[in-house]
């Protein structure tokens, strides 16, 4: 009768343990969030990651709400008019596109914007629209309102 009991038992740990490790590896699979910047790790507080925030608000998101947060008042009324990212993406940036990757290229100097008030980035675009692929340049302007950055304008590319 012992010995059973103690087969049971040590089967019974092997199955914790076995759960635990399961366990274990399966948390560890959790879908992390899309970085910002070349290697995924740009700091939130920079217009750069701003600016790609606002752009994927546009671009990836069901709804406008995040690049309305990023703008300013009166940005902010002029995307609540558009209404849907299609007429954002149309309108306002006058680029549309089915998948695109974003590259930001700040203007001003490195280690400087914490100072700044201002700030322009260039940012560049590269994807496919009905199967052709489109790369196009954009500048979008920014201002620090209350500590915080948010987009002012949006320039059309002024190279063509």
């Amino acid at each position: 009768m012992l010995s059973s009991q103690i087969i049971v038992m040590r089967s019974y740990s092997w199955f914790i343990l076995i759960s635990f490790i399961t366990l274990l590896f399966l948390s560890g699979c959790d879908k992390k969030e899309k970085g910002v910047g070349r290697y995924g790790m740009l700091d939130e507080n920079t217009p750069e990651y701003v600016t790609i925030a606002f752009l994927r608000s546009i671009y990836e998101d069901d709804n406008l709400d995040t690049a309305i947060a990023l703008s300013d008042e009166s940005l902010a009324r002029i995307l609540t008019r558009y209404h849907t990212n299609g007429n954002a993406q149309r309108h306002l940036i006058n680029l549309k596109y089915d998948t695109v990757e974003l590259t930001p290229q700040s203007n001003n100097d490195v280690g400087r914007n914490q100072y700044a008030e201002k700030s322009t980035i260039t940012v560049f675009f590269s994807g496919m629209y009905d199967g052709d692929k489109i790369e196009d340049i954009r500048s979008i302007d920014l201002k620090k309102i209350d500590g915080e950055w948010k987009i002012t304008k949006v320039h059309p590319d002024h190279f063509f």
